[in-house]
């Protein structure tokens, strides 16, 4: 079986005071997920806004990935739950857990 699906993401970079703040939102059509990050420039540091937008990204882009890796866990479970697979697989069968990524 064959699926392909599109997501929508948009990633919003703001700076002020030598912070850089990112949002990236996530929309699979059913649902919306965002995801935060921050980066804070040493006054040392020379003012580099790229350096700042790449990390408040980066930061973003992981927890908008925990919070898929949650929610995909939380339903692996559910449905183990629901039908007693998780009892009669054998071992390594089925999704990769967090600890095997």
């Amino acid at each position: 079986m064959m699926h392909t699906v599109e997501w929508q993401i948009g990633l919003y970079l703001f700076e002020e005071a030598g912070t850089t703040k990112a949002r990236a939102v996530l929309d699979t059509a059913t649902t919306r997920f965002t995801g935060h990050g921050d980066a804070h420039r040493n006054p040392a540091d020379p003012d580099v806004p790229e350096i700042g937008d790449e990390l408040a990204a980066g930061r973003a882009l992981n927890d908008l990935g925990r919070q898929l890796m949650d929610v995909a866990q939380r339903e692996v479970e559910d449905i183990d739950a629901a039908t007693d697979s998780g009892r009669n697989a054998p071992p390594g069968a089925g999704w990769p857990s967090a600890d095997q990524m």
